[in-house]
């Protein structure tokens, strides 16, 4: 069982920046990819961006540019959020995806992540 909390989020303003962490407990991630995801109210949950075990990364092209994921040595995962925009408001969520593939239609799929932290909001003013 692993146990997820983000955290980072808050309000700026549009072209600020913000930096969302996701630490996980429980068991390690080192060999789990990482996912983001955000949902916007009225909105579905959209995919953000991942990071593979071994540090392979995929962006939304929506973000693309502007945001970068990363992960260090220890449990956390990182979104670098630049240059935001009021269109980037919304709770974001951290997941972990237990098996490794090289496609990146795979980790844009909320439905091959198997374990969710509870979110942190993200507003950003215009």
């Amino acid at each position: 069982q692993v146990q997820l909390v983000e955290s980072g989020g808050g309000l700026v303003q549009a072209g600020g920046s913000l930096r969302l962490s996701c630490a996980a407990s429980g068991r390690t991630i080192r060999r789990d990819a990482v996912g983001w995801f955000r949902q916007a109210p009225g909105k579905v949950r959209e995919f953000v961006a991942a990071i593979r075990w071994m540090g392979a990364t995929f962006y939304a092209e929506s973000v693309k540019g502007r945001f970068t994921i990363s992960r260090d040595n220890s449990e956390t995962v990182y979104l670098q959020m630049n240059r935001l925009k009021p269109e980037d408001t919304a709770v974001y969520y951290c997941a972990t995806a237990p098996r490794d593939y090289e496609s990146r239609d795979y980790y844009t799929a909320h439905n091959v992540y198997n374990f969710w932290g509870q979110g942190t909001q993200v507003t950003v003013s215009s």
